[in-house]
């Protein structure tokens, strides 16, 4: 598929040049809202709008734009189109590329076909190459040159004079009628539905390619997504920390001190309250949201509850960092890989089996209630502090 892409990329960005080459030629220009181009003029011809409708005969190339393009007239020479709705109602002479969620070309192509869209549904032919990427293509008139199809599931009818390789992800099928006169390969889940009627003459190549995974392949992946996630949490944790302690390193020694002060009884009710906070405080935001004058309060109280714990976690490790700081080396300066140190060792005590999540969730309702503390006492100095 990303060859198939970049392939597709080549293809719709060769004709930029022959259009820049021509610009010296006599061209005609249309811009608006919603624009119908009813009158010729010789040489190229250029629309952007939201709805572009093109209806007068074009001498030269077409290039239109818009959220809708309708092309109704003959073109003599390339088409280029980009829209989210494409409908080609009219002969092309020369090539023709075109992007878009819903693509219909309806009338025959002297040239190549480029296409590239959510659906694509080809009842002309295109007299060169094919090539089509698109999530549902349906061609009912065949080709003249060799067809390639990128998508989810193909419906393939007509005549096909050249050879026809498709790469689907869902279902292939050939209508009654389908004649293949050169050779048909195509990778699926299933094997394509061909009736009797369809006529091959070509070698026949199928390819089980299933593109959902089996149970052992979805199992690793859940394992490595698990994975990755919890590493990226921790690297997060560790960076948050660090930053933490290092550019508010006195806080973090304010709160280290304080911690280390404490008596066994202060400290069993900073955790009382860390506790009473982390349950009350949802009973008190779903009784706001009952009433239409509670919702912004509950609002805010919500984005301060998730702040203050995700704090707590982190000056949990941060003060952790700290702690060992000053039992090993007898530092009570707070540095940043403190705070690194005290996550780090929070995230392999939380690995622990049935012990470590209780553990850290102890040390974090601790934190919460060590900071509620610190942040009255700081709004609500007293004289005795």
């Amino acid at each position: 598929m990303r060859h198939a892409t970049l392939a597709l990329l080549v293809a719709l960005l060769l004709p930029t040049s022959a259009f820049a080459a021509r610009l010296v030629t006599p061209s005609s220009f249309h811009a608006g809202q919603s624009l119908v181009a009813a009158s010729s003029s010789p040489g190229n011809s250029y629309a952007v709008g939201a709805s572009v409708v093109l209806t007068a005969p074009i001498t030269g190339d077409l290039l239109a734009i818009g959220g809708s393009v309708v092309s109704a007239a003959p073109v003599s020479g390339d088409t280029l189109l980009f829209g989210g709705s494409i409908s080609s109602r009219a002969k092309v002479s020369g090539d023709m590329r075109a992007m878009g969620g819903s693509i219909d070309i309806s009338e025959p192509i002297d040239g190549d076909l480029v296409a590239a869209g959510f659906s694509l549904r080809d009842s002309g032919r295109a007299a060169g190459s094919t090539f089509i990427i698109a999530a549902n293509t349906t061609m009912t008139s065949g080709a003249a040159g060799p067809v390639t199809i990128y998508g989810n599931n193909v419906s393939l009818g007509g005549d096909f004079a050249g050879d026809v390789q498709v790469v689907a992800s869902g279902h292939v099928a050939l209508v009654s009628g389908t004649h293949i006169r050169g050779a048909f390969s195509y990778e699926a889940p299933d094997v394509a539905v061909i009736p009797s009627s369809a006529k091959i003459d070509g070698k026949v190549t199928y390819t089980n390619a299933s593109y959902l995974p089996d149970v052992g392949t979805s199992r690793a992946l859940a394992y490595l997504s698990i994975g990755f996630f919890m590493v990226a949490r921790i690297i997060g944790a560790l960076i948050l920390a660090g930053l933490l302690a290092g550019l508010f390193s006195s806080f973090a020694r304010t709160l280290t001190t304080r911690v280390t002060r404490m008596r066994v009884r202060s400290q069993l009710l900073l955790l009382l309250l860390g506790f009473g906070i982390f349950v009350a405080t949802p009973i008190v935001i779903a009784l706001l949201l009952l009433t239409f004058v509670g919702i912004g309060l509950a609002l805010l109280l919500l984005i301060l509850y998730a702040l203050l714990f995700a704090l707590a976690f982190t000056y949990a490790g941060i003060v952790t960092g700290s702690l060992i700081a000053r039992r090993a080396w007898g530092r009570e300066e707070v540095l940043w890989h403190d705070g690194v140190l005290g996550m780090a060792v929070l995230s392999i005590v939380a690995l622990v089996p049935f012990v470590g999540l209780p553990v850290v969730l102890i040390l974090m309702l601790f934190a919460a209630g060590t900071l509620l503390q610190t942040f009255f006492h700081f709004a609500f100095p007293h004289s005795d502090d």
